[in-house]
């Protein structure tokens, strides 16, 4: 990394932001009067949006900073952030040269958007740094279901042989009714529906319930749902080692420990 240009007489230095949103929107701004490209990203000019505070250590303490500015932004609308489309958004802020923006640029903070809560008018977000990991357990813990999300690196199991795109034929209460289910809602049980049209289009929901073509979502869009919205259907896995078994044909990657003897075996029969 070469940062030559922070030697020079005369400063030439702007802070970039850059928010990537899980769905793969990215937007970025400038502490600058004019746009720049930043590794073909258009970083919008906002003059005012500096940082307040930036603390940087080398413990294992958390990075703090101020968002206070990039969140009152006009492109993060208010709908985005109730509907919880920020959520799990990871932010970068960097020191950059604005006259030469392809110069290399001096990393100053990362972190990933945590809890956002909402205080009167305005919104409060909680930044997770890079060691917010440690506060993971080292090891994990005997269960008897699976600890393992279907579909992820541990269960292995390939999801697009479990997933199905169709389009929402009615609104029934709280369900929602798609004829393309076949009578199987039940395979989507603890699974996820994925907007890909309408007013919700790229927000994931869990599936709490389903019998026959209704499924019922464990919480309720905040945008209105319609007629003929498009939607990606996940089926579900209640954990436990019968259904690795029979229905996805995986007990080799159980992530569990059905058989264990728990705390109670001594009071399983009488007299031991």
């Amino acid at each position: 990394m070469s940062l030559l240009w922070l030697d020079l007489p005369l400063t030439t230095s702007c802070y970039a932001w850059r928010l990537e949103r899980a769905d793969g929107v990215t937007i970025g701004f400038v502490s600058h009067d004019r746009d720049l490209v930043i590794d073909n990203l258009h970083y919008r000019a906002a003059p005012g949006m500096v940082p307040s505070t930036i603390a940087l250590s080398d413990s294992l303490e958390m990075d703090s900073v101020d968002i206070a500015g990039v969140m009152t932004s006009t492109a993060i609308a208010e709908t985005d952030l109730i509907a919880g489309r920020w959520n799990g958004a990871r932010l970068h802020i960097s020191l950059v040269n604005w006259e030469k923006p392809e110069d290399d640029a001096l990393p100053l903070i990362t972190g990933e958007f945590g809890e956002i809560t909402r205080s009167g008018n305005a919104f409060q977000v909680e930044m997770l740094g890079g060691t917010s990991f440690l506060d993971e357990a080292f090891a994990p813990m005997t269960s008897p279901t699976c600890r393992a999300r279907l579909g992820n690196p541990q269960c292995k199991v390939n999801l697009a042989a479990y997933q199905a795109e169709m389009r929402l034929t009615q609104i029934v209460g709280s369900q929602l009714e798609f004829n393309d289910l076949r009578g199987k809602a039940a395979d989507y049980i603890y699974g996820e529906l994925r907007w890909l049209s309408g007013k919700n289009c790229g927000l994931s929901f869990a599936v709490i319930n389903g019998e026959g073509n209704r499924i019922h979502l464990a919480d309720q869009p905040t945008q209105a749902v319609a007629v003929g919205d498009r939607a990606l259907l996940t089926a579900g896995c209640d954990k436990n080692f019968a259904t690795c078994r029979d229905d996805f044909h995986n007990s080799i990657n159980f992530r569990g420990e059905p058989y264990l003897p728990g705390n109670d075996l001594l009071t399983r029969y009488p007299g031991a």
